[in-house]
């Protein structure tokens, strides 16, 4: 999503236990000669993938489950130690549970819903990206960022996806240059986590949906898959990040939820004029509407939203820009934080990384009108750490047209 970013968020869904005794249905693969997508898809396309997927179920679930399958309801909570604890990734290996009722999980066409990790690159600051390759071939990317304290403790930072690549196309983001496919199921969500964990041997303390793709084009997933990761897998609600670019009626829809969590609007720029150059899809969604949504959410909530500005040299990056900025903010409201974020350089790309004078004069202005700022320290350079760049050296897509950009989206509901 934002091509410098690497970073979230929640909720419940409860899958038809009817399923547990139904074979899969028959999948749709990509052939694994090539790695390259097929044709474009709608923004809220889902993929043929296993339905039947244990990882993301509830307690309650699982042993629902272990009764359909004529078990006894603690082999459901066997299953959910096993999944949430020891994080086993293959129904086989839960050697505690009878052979029996492994063989039924499987005939019934169940999986843990684990993916296996395609490429590993790791930079000098310690920053890993991960390709993880889903079940019908396609490529996501997840980022592991570790940063140790003065007292010597790790905070682990799993930046994760929520699409297989992205719909809105920002133009400085290489996410979007290598083209949609469809949206990520809550596993393919909560496994990213479970992934740099295994990695780093250490556990996750920060999420943030800062990956591939636009959360709230896929909310539902996202919620769901927050649910899991903070109930389940033992993420608090206040170390999740959800980021989105901005789509018309989710912002309010996420307020209703009334997490703990933190939203991070990518804004990028003070004006509709200039935020509509940078981000094509602010078109269908105006500043002052958008902000309105913002502000709305912190009187909702109480909870501060960050706003996200990815410093472009010589676009928006002067001061009178950050004037303009300031001026923006304390018009919406005063519940408000602005992360800068210096361009990372991506391939075939026109713009360019601020200097380093003009990024601190950028921050200088804004703290002068008393804005609270920070500045992101970029990780991760020599491991293709913008949003989307790894991705694009293994598995390209057609972009979209232009008469798939960004729309409303349908009202679907949304389980808190």
């Amino acid at each position: 999503m934002i091509a410098t970013s690497m970073a979230m968020l929640q909720q419940v869904c409860s899958v038809p236990l009817a399923r547990a005794v139904r074979r899969p249905r028959s999948l749709t693969v990509v052939s694994s000669r090539s790695l390259s997508t097929s044709s474009p898809a709608s923004p809220h396309r889902t993929s043929h993938v296993n339905p039947n997927v244990l990882l993301g179920m509830s307690e309650p679930e699982l042993q629902q489950l272990a009764v359909d399958l004529g078990q006894q309801t603690y082999r459901g909570k066997q299953l959910y130690h096993l999944i949430y604890q020891r994080k086993l990734k293959e129904i086989q290996d839960f050697s505690q549970l009878p052979q029996a009722f492994r063989n039924d999980l499987q005939e019934a066409g169940w999986t843990v819903g684990r993916s296996p990790i395609y490429r590993t690159v790791t930079a000098a600051d310690g920053t890993v990206k991960l390709l993880i390759k889903l079940e019908d071939n396609r490529l996501i990317e997840t980022v592991g960022i570790p940063v140790e304290d003065e007292k010597g403790s790790m905070r682990l930072t799993a930046c994760v996806s929520s699409q297989v690549g992205c719909p809105l196309r920002c133009s400085f983001c290489a996410t979007g240059k290598g083209g949609y496919s469809r949206n990520l199921q809550r596993h393919e969500i909560i496994e990213q986590v479970l992934a740099i964990e295994e990695i780093f041997k250490h556990r996750v303390t920060n999420v943030v949906f800062m990956g591939m793709g636009e959360p709230m084009l896929n909310l539902k997933s996202v919620l769901e898959a927050h649910r899991c990761l903070n109930k389940d897998v033992q993420i608090g609600q206040r170390m999740i990040t959800i980021s989105t670019v901005g789509v018309p009626n989710t912002i309010k829809k996420l307020a209703s939820c009334k997490l703990q969590s933190t939203l991070a609007l990518s804004l990028h720029a003070p004006n509709q004029k200039l935020r509509e150059t940078i981000v094509p899809s602010a078109k269908s969604y105006p500043l002052d509407a958008i902000m309105k949504d913002c502000r709305d959410y912190f009187l909702e909530t109480s909870r501060r939203v960050s706003f996200e500005y990815a410093l472009l040299a010589g676009v928006n990056d002067r001061t009178e820009h950050a004037v303009e900025l300031a001026e923006l903010l304390h018009e919406w409201g005063r519940g408000s934080h602005v992360n800068l974020i210096p361009f990372n350089p991506i391939e075939g790309s026109d713009y360019q990384r601020p200097k380093k004078k003009a990024i601190q004069a950028f921050a200088a202005t804004l703290e002068s009108r008393k804005i609270t700022v920070s500045i992101r320290q970029t990780r991760g350079l020599d491991a293709s750490a913008a949003c989307g760049q790894l991705r694009n050296e293994f598995q390209k897509s057609p972009l979209l047209t232009d008469s798939d950009s960004l729309q409303p989206q349908p009202d679907i509901a949304v389980a808190c």
